[in-house]
């Protein structure tokens, strides 16, 4: 509205032309991937659950892809403990998520939530998983971030990708949560 009487265009967007004089502090936020067809009760539900909670005793953020199996277990477990969960689902609507995630993004494209998922996390914790959990490592290292697998995906490579460099192997959720919180520190 050039020469218009309408708003301002910072007006608009509800902003102002100061800068913040108390910049929000964000909290860590770590991706938990995994299967997403374990089942109540499986060795990965189990891991995955008592890495949710310990994440949110650390007051860790857990972020996941908000649907069943290893995103469920990990959501449950991070919300029985209090934290915050967000699931980033692959639909359309809020409605898909699990019932633990106590924020949801409903993404809209599908399985290319997986990059959101690993995105938005600042580091990433793979438990068990299949070819979608491989393809999620790999997007995360893409991205720069530390993924530690909890018997997840043993991963070999050559030249400069021997030994798997940002790849962490662990065998507990003690374990894990600890390789993941150094690696945030």
């Amino acid at each position: 509205m050039k020469g218009g009487s309408g708003p301002r265009r910072r007006e608009q967007r509800g902003g102002s032309a100061e800068a913040r004089s108390h910049p929000v502090e964000r909290s860590r936020q770590v991706a938990v991937i995994g299967s997403g067809s374990c089942e109540v009760g499986s060795e990965a539900w189990t891991l995955a659950e008592e890495v949710g909670r310990r994440l949110a005793e650390a007051g860790v953020t857990v972020v996941c892809g908000g649907l069943g199996g290893v995103m469920e277990a990990a959501s449950r477990g991070a919300a029985r403990a209090g934290g915050a969960v967000i699931g980033i689902v692959p639909g359309f609507s809020v409605d898909d998520a699990n019932a633990h995630c106590t924020h949801v993004v409903a993404s809209a494209i599908g399985y290319a939530r997986n990059l959101s998922v690993v995105a938005s996390g600042d580091a990433v914790i793979a438990i068990g998983g299949e070819w979608g959990t491989l393809s999620e490592i790999g997007h995360a290292r893409v991205f720069g971030r530390t993924v530690v697998a909890l018997r997840s995906w043993g991963l070999t490579g050559r030249e400069k990708m021997e030994g798997a460099p940002g790849v962490i192997p662990v065998e507990t959720p003690e374990e894990a949560v600890r390789a993941v919180l150094e690696a945030l520190s």
